[in-house]
């Protein structure tokens, strides 16, 4: 079994920036590919980012492409997400997911509870 726990959204300007972080504990995030993933209000929970157990490959949604970073440290059993230039269709409950393969679909094994974003215009 993997908890994870998000962290680090909150409220900020259009064009600001935040890093969200997604603590893992139970068994070591490097045996796992991570993903994450939003859900706007009213809207389906949709892919955005997704990285590799050691992550050497990432994938990303193309509305966040060039603005959001996916990484991960390993040895600290934490990933990341990196949202620059933020808009304000960014607003959602950001969730980061564990599983066995990089996926856009949501066949991920362990997920965390979100973290709220909200983007101001």
């Amino acid at each position: 079994q993997v908890q994870l726990v998000e962290s680090g959204g909150g409220l900020v300007q259009a064009g600001g920036s935040l890093r969200l972080s997604c603590a893992a504990s139970g068994r070591t995030l490097s045996s796992y590919a991570m993903g994450w993933f939003r859900q706007a209000p009213g809207k389906e929970r949709e892919f955005v980012a997704t990285i590799s157990r050691a992550g050497a490959v990432t994938q990303y949604v193309d509305s966040v492409k060039g603005r959001f970073t996916i990484s991960r440290d390993n040895a600290k059993n934490t990933g990341y997400l990196q949202m620059n230039s933020l808009k304000p269709e960014d607003t959602a409950v950001y969730y980061c997911a564990a599983g066995m393969y990089i996926s856009r679909t949501q066949d991920y094994l362990y997920w965390g509870q979100g973290t709220q974003v909200a983007v101001s215009s």
